[in-house]
């Protein structure tokens, strides 16, 4: 090896690592079943069922309509509404059947079942089956509750980060006014029809995953949060 790329070697040694991805997302933490941003805010993500529209009488999509219309209407808030499309994957399913084939000692069930997992592929690879779940995310900024006085909306906006991960009592406060509007958005989506679940840590952390980890989400696993070693230096 000449004496260039020795020297460049030593650089590439003693190169530093780069700062960590995290840095460059908006959350700040996960905790307590509730989304951190770095701004202050707060964010709960709900899954909301599905109902097939199109196989509504008359009556029954207008009276969707109608009650879609008063649940926005009922919100002094913003919402978004989420929809993930993906394309379904079916490996454990079909390692099931490939375990239930190999372990099952009938000939005529054995070649029923080795028929089945080969339709179920075809199946699934022609038609591009997808999978879609919904999700309604609610926010909180503290800077816009008309109860709180000037000076601490502005020392909200100055520092938000920091008081959230400082202050516990008020992160207590904002997550409590946070469940307020999530109660008030279940109960509107109760009455068109649509069950709704909150997303616990555990699913926030798997959900994120997902979203900024599309090719490997289905191929690697995710730890569960108590096996996770959280990387410091937002």
């Amino acid at each position: 090896m000449n004496g260039k790329q020795e020297m460049q070697s030593k650089k590439l040694a003693k190169a530093k690592v780069g700062p960590p991805t995290q840095r460059y997302l908006d959350i700040a933490e996960i905790r307590e079943n509730t989304v951190v941003l770095k701004d202050g805010t707060l964010r709960a993500v709900l899954m909301v069922s599905s109902i097939n529209f199109a196989l509504k009488s008359q009556e029954e999509q207008d009276a969707t309509v109608q009650s879609y219309m008063q649940f926005l209407n009922s919100l002094d808030h913003p919402i978004q509404i989420v929809v993930q499309s993906r394309r379904i994957n079916i490996d454990a399913y079909m390692e099931a059947l490939k375990e239930q084939e190999r372990t099952i000692k009938n000939d005529l069930l054995k070649n029923q079942i080795q028929d089945y997992r080969g339709f179920v592929k075809e199946l699934v690879d022609l038609g591009e089956i997808m999978q879609k779940r919904f999700f309604i995310v609610v926010p909180y900024d503290p800077a816009t509750d008309k109860k709180k006085g000037f000076m601490t909306k502005l020392s909200a906006a100055i520092m938000p980060a920091s008081v959230v991960k400082l202050n516990e009592k008020r992160f207590s406060e904002r997550r409590d006014a946070l469940a307020q509007r999530i109660s008030i958005i279940q109960n509107g989506l109760l009455g068109m029809g649509l069950q709704s679940v909150m997303l616990d840590t555990q699913g926030l952390i798997e959900l994120y995953y997902s979203v900024y980890n599309p090719d490997v989400f289905d191929t690697q696993e995710l730890a569960q949060i108590n096996k996770l070693q959280v990387e410091e230096g937002f």
